[in-house]
């Protein structure tokens, strides 16, 4: 009997742990995204619905930025110091060539390349995770060289807090 009460305070401690709340900001709002930002849709920049980021393009079996990215990459800097509170995480993206363990560190590599470039803007590192999906998250099904360069990029998600 012991036991069973043992455990029924165990499981409603670990349910009462999991339950977040949110910290409000002085204005009433809890900061960071408004809904005004986006939709919150999941794909992030790769949805073309929040005004101001954007996802980037790499060259085949390449993590380095060529001089449109670095562009675009000042623009979704400018975007994030504008929210502070924001957080995003760069998600490393790459075509179905190679496998999928090589795609995974390729996508990170990418991934690692955008993040310290941003620092370099002045984002704070604390403000951006990487994350690799490598082929697993395909813009494009095709097997086009214009269905694999659409898939050979970093996209943006903004996360609350």
């Amino acid at each position: 009997m012991f036991k069973k009460f043992l455990l029924v305070g165990a499981l409603i401690f670990g349910l009462a742990a999991c339950s977040s709340s949110k910290k409000k900001g002085d204005d009433g709002s809890s900061g960071g995204i408004s809904a005004e930002d986006m939709s919150f849709d999941a794909r992030g920049s790769d949805s073309g619905q929040i005004q101001g980021l954007s996802s980037i393009n790499f060259g085949y079996d390449q993590a380095t930025l060529s001089p449109e990215a670095k562009a675009t990459l000042k623009q979704n800097a400018a975007w994030l110091k504008a929210r502070s509170g924001t957080k995003l995480q760069i998600e490393g993206h790459c075509d179905t060539r190679g496998s999928t363990e090589y795609n995974l560190a390729l996508g990170e590599r990418r991934a690692k390349v955008v993040e310290s470039y941003m620092v370099g803007l002045g984002v704070k590192k604390s403000s951006l995770s990487v994350i690799s999906y490598g082929k697993e998250r395909l813009l494009d099904e095709g097997d086009s060289e214009s269905a694999h360069a659409r898939n050979r990029r970093a996209n943006f998600v903004p996360l609350s807090n």
